[in-house]
């Protein structure tokens, strides 16, 4: 039992650090978030690069013309960008066409629940004894009216919030651009900015917050982003080869239903193969079960596999992390909640007191 100025030191440590993880998310984060995404993808990019400089040169009259690392990384990132851009046009290409599809098949999805509506309101009409029709008018009523008032609610919101949008589809362009553009300029500096790291006075802290980040990227949103990427194409290729129309919407919202805690995707596969065997479709839901039990063990491995035990983060811890971070940082902070609690746990281990 340690004693009460450790003790003290100990709480006044916790409260520091923590505070300051908090201001730096809160006040430094949204600054630099451009420059860190560069400098991330400028070392993911370093080792191709400058082999392709290295090689990539002529002799021409005893002079060797080659191709700067700056230059051989932007080339690579802007390759990479086209690539993911033609993805992103067929499987948006791909997403439409589903939605259409969705909204094609809505109205009539709409006239069976109101013929079983319908058919429950004379049942119960009939049990209680009540004047033929009563309970119909009052469910259409109150649909009607709920219809009402979303429409007049959404149009003002939908006016009221487009030059938002288009503000915030430009600040999107103008971060792209900066970060483009710091790519090659970190590519151009990586040396000079790791000698400059080794000289200075902070260089022990400077690796012990690298290190803890390193871990976190490493740990927690590597693996997620793996799964979360993993279980995506297999709910995709299980529904396709299942014949659903919806497969590529179905299995996006599926993935990200399954990454959040305490959800998983048997909040879908489970209700869904239920409704399958209730009405007699036994070899739909059968498939549903073995699709759901896929995703389950594909998260079980891999999660015991890439984290090896590296987080140390429990389902409600994760939720609790979620949750409050949702409410101090709004949406990123959902994503950040984790990743705060994790470097806050670190920096208390790895740091003297």
């Amino acid at each position: 039992m340690g004693k009460p100025d450790e003790k003290l030191k100990k709480i006044l440590k916790i409260l520091g650090i923590t505070g300051a993880v908090y201001g730096c998310f809160r006040y430094l984060l949204p600054l630099v978030i451009p420059f860190l995404a560069a400098w991330a993808l400028a070392l993911l990019l370093e080792p191709s690069a400058r082999w392709i400089s290295r090689h990539a040169c002529i002799h021409l009259r005893g002079r060797r013309i080659g191709v700067s690392t700056a230059l051989a990384g932007s080339v690579e990132l802007a390759v990479g960008l086209i690539l993911l851009g033609i993805g992103l046009y067929y499987g948006g290409q791909k997403l439409c066409a589903e939605t259409g599809l969705l909204l094609e098949r809505f109205p009539a999805w709409l006239d069976r629940a109101d013929l079983w509506l319908t058919k429950m309101c004379h049942s119960l009409e009939d049990d209680l004894c009540l004047s033929p029709g009563v309970l119909v008018s009052l469910l259409r009523e109150m649909l009607v009216d709920l219809a009402d008032k979303l429409k007049s609610g959404a149009m003002p919101y939908l006016m009221a919030n487009s030059v938002s949008v288009f503000r915030f589809l430009l600040f999107l362009f103008i971060v792209a651009v900066i970060t483009f553009v710091s790519v090659g300029l970190s590519l151009q500096e990586m040396e000079n900015r790791k000698e400059r790291l080794e000289n200075s006075v902070f260089r022990n802290e400077f690796i012990i917050i690298g290190a803890c980040l390193r871990l976190v990227v490493s740990a927690y949103l590597k693996t997620q982003g793996v799964i979360l990427l993993l279980t995506c194409m297999l709910c995709m290729a299980g529904l396709w080869l299942m014949g659903n129309p919806y497969y590529l919407l179905a299995g996006i919202g599926i993935g990200i239903m399954d990454a959040l805690p305490l959800l998983g995707s048997g909040m879908v596969f489970l209700p869904w193969a239920l409704i399958c065997f209730l009405t007699g479709r036994v070899w739909t839901g059968v498939p549903l079960l073995i699709l759901y039990l896929a995703c389950y063990l594909l998260r079980e491995i891999l999660e015991a596999r890439l984290m090896s035990g590296r987080v140390g983060l429990s389902p409600l811890d994760t939720l609790i992390a979620m949750v409050v971070g949702l409410q101090l940082f709004g949406f990123w902070g959902f994503l950040l909640g984790p990743v705060g609690v994790l470097l806050i746990r670190d920096l208390v281990t790895y740091v003297p007191s």
